[in-house]
């Protein structure tokens, strides 16, 4: 009995013992497949991380090329200066080498490289190669440089808002360089050392580099030949035109590719003012989509074609001006203060009646009126590949009532972006297409492949290609006031110039401060080019756009034709001159009559009858055809 006893104990033994070890050995199994397969990377990771040191090697980024294959940003190699303070050995050789070559205080470089608590200290980021060549020929132990890289633009302050700049660490802040970061930016490299506890590199032990992955190269529609031609333009206005900022585009009016967008003041990219946020923000705006304005007399352009679209008028319908029309019991002002008279739809165009317009916005009704606001894109954004787009501002339409429609339809009690406006007259005078406007063409790798090409959105049969067609003489009329071919010499350039008030932030008129345009298409019976000028707050003297824009807008495309060996449409056409008479002193009638004898246009500035002031003074040898201001108060 008792040996049974015995042998039953043992095997209880011998069980429990076998127990326990299968136990352990299913823990071991357990927490050998949670570290090496659960945590296994992680774990190797953090081992890595024990002994190998790294250096980021920052991707050069993507280049940006314009459409006729100049480079206008490019990347270019610089070096990150490191120093691992366990791996110096002369402190203050290094202190002395760095602090000499990179401009930095010895104190505070010798403080840095002795902290023997930190394991690694950046000292400099962006250093030049033929410095960082210095620094590596002293061969001084604990110095380390990492390959990085900075951002040149061959044309320094050309296309400042279009191209945007990078950040000191590489990544795009604003422009293209930050809406398309992700394509220029490429991926970024390594190189590995391996080293002891302590941090300090193995003598002899094995290196690892990976490479850094250039970005993807940007070419866009911009044509820089073209750009040239509209910032130097912009520059003169800035000169002359005393303006507060200026903004200019050229678009092509078929696709709405943007060829030309600048707006000034701006800055050379070369040497961004970082030390001024608030101006920087400010100069690297890309007005023409951030900023919303009342238009005034460009956007008749789109009033007409909405009721030429609707029937409503047609080109030989009269109109009568006596100066003002009574809308809800309140006066609204033509510009003109005594009145154009009687005058056909093509006469009131060219002379830019408010009247007429007062009357075609009430014919279309408030329905109809928002309905081609729609069509032409207003109140939305435009979806250009621009960031910031603003939506400009429409009236709710249960508020509006016909004082409000009349003003509308003269381009006043609405806001719009430049982008907007001119993609609203693009989709007229091409026929009735709406094109999204776009600054990017395609995107290519290192082979020249394609990565993405870019469609515009795309919306047809907004307007007729008859409506398209009167709107664009209407516009070939408006310029070519004593002949056809006579804005430009020879060339048929169609346009229309704007005049607004401005408006103070708590809401009124801002007096004395004014905005100023142009729009200008060629060839005016069917578009191709649309140049575009807008001078916010000119303080030279003059304030009207047939003034402080069209004359520009003028230059733009006469410096366009050259650059394009445009041919004329008419080698006969020659411009005549005559001198500016003395008018002060004499009433309104007596000098309207002189002008009218010389081929003068003019524009009134005040509510008198006595001309007090001329502009451009007497003896300025003018071009007939073009426009003066009478200062009557």
């Amino acid at each position: 009995m008792q040996k049974t006893s015995t042998t039953y104990s043992l095997k209880r033994r011998i069980l429990a013992i076998t127990l326990v070890i299968s136990f352990i050995f299913c823990a071991l199994v357990v927490r050998l497949f949670v570290v090496q397969i659960i945590n296994g990377k992680s774990l190797q990771s953090k081992a890595t991380d024990q002994w190998t040191r790294d250096l980021s090697i920052i991707a050069p980024r993507g280049s940006i090329l314009d459409s006729t294959g100049n480079t206008i940003a490019v990347s270019y190699t610089t070096y990150n200066v490191y120093v691992r303070a366990r791996e110096v050995t002369n402190a203050s050789e290094v202190a002395y080498l760095l602090s000499s070559e990179l401009g930095l205080t010895f104190g505070n470089i010798y403080q840095k490289i002795t902290d023997k608590t930190v394991s690694e200290v950046l000292i400099k980021m962006q250093v030049d190669g033929e410095v960082a060549e210095k620094i590596y020929n002293k061969h001084y132990s604990g110095v380390y440089l990492a390959e990085t890289s900075n951002r040149y633009y061959p044309y320094g302050n050309l296309l400042t808002q279009v191209l945007g700049f990078i950040s000191i660490d590489n990544v795009g802040q604003s422009g293209i360089e930050a809406y398309y970061n992700d394509y220029l930016k490429g991926i970024d490299g390594c190189s590995y050392v391996q080293s002891d506890l302590q941090g300090k590199e193995i003598g002899g032990s094995l290196r690892y580099y990976i490479s850094a992955q250039k970005g993807y190269d940007l070419h866009l529609t911009i044509d820089s030949n073209m750009e040239l031609i509209l910032e130097k333009a912009l520059e003169k206005i800035m000169d002359e035109q005393k303006a507060k900022s200026v903004t200019g585009m050229i678009l092509n009016a078929q696709t709405n590719e943007i060829l030309a967008l600048s707006n000034k003041p701006s800055f050379d990219l070369n040497e961004i003012p970082r030390d001024n946020i608030e101006e920087l923000f400010e100069q690297s705006k890309v007005k023409a989509v951030t900023d919303i304005y009342e238009p005034g007399s460009t956007f008749k352009i789109l009033t007409v074609a909405a009721a030429l679209e609707e029937g409503l008028v047609s080109l030989d319908d009269k109109f009568y001006c006596p100066g003002y029309r009574i809308i809800d019991g309140v006066k609204i002002k033509c510009w003109k203060t005594l009145g154009h008279g009687s005058q056909t739809l093509v006469e009131a165009f060219s002379n830019s009646c408010n009247c007429c317009f007062m009357d075609l916005a009430l014919r279309l009704g408030v329905d109809k009126f928002y309905q081609y606001m729609e069509k032409f894109g207003l109140g939305e954004k435009t979806g250009v590949d621009i960031s910031g787009e603003a939506s400009g501002m429409l009236m709710a339409k249960s508020s509006v009532k016909n004082v409000d429609l009349a003003r509308m339809g003269f381009g006043h009690a609405i806001a719009v972006t430049p982008m907007q406006l001119l993609t609203a007259v693009s989709t007229i005078v091409n026929g009735g297409t709406f094109n999204s406007p776009h600054v990017l063409d395609y995107v290519c790798d290192e082979n020249n492949e394609i990565i993405k090409s870019i469609q515009s959105s795309s919306r047809s049969n907004i307007i007729s290609n008859d409506t398209a067609s009167k709107v664009n003489y209407l516009l070939e009329c408006a310029e070519n006031k004593t002949g056809k071919y006579t804005f430009v010499e020879g060339y048929n350039v169609g346009g229309k110039t704007g005049t607004a008030q401005k408006y103070k932030e708590t809401g009124g008129i801002d007096q004395g401060k004014y905005i100023s345009s142009f729009i200008g298409t060629y060839p005016a019976d069917n578009p191709k080019y649309i140049v575009y000028i807008m001078v916010n707050e000119p303080s030279a003297g003059a304030y009207y756009g047939s003034i402080v824009a069209a004359p520009y807008g003028k230059e733009v495309f006469q410096n366009l034709f050259e650059y394009l060996n445009e041919p004329k449409q008419d080698e006969n056409v020659k411009i005549e001159y005559v001198t500016m008479p003395d008018l002060i002193d004499k009433s309104l009638t007596e000098g309207a009559v002189i002008l009218k004898n010389l081929g003068i246009y003019y524009e009134i500035d005040g509510d008198g009858e006595i001309i007090i002031n001329q502009l451009p003074p007497v003896g300025t040898e003018i071009a007939k055809g073009s426009t003066i201001v009478l200062i009557t108060s």
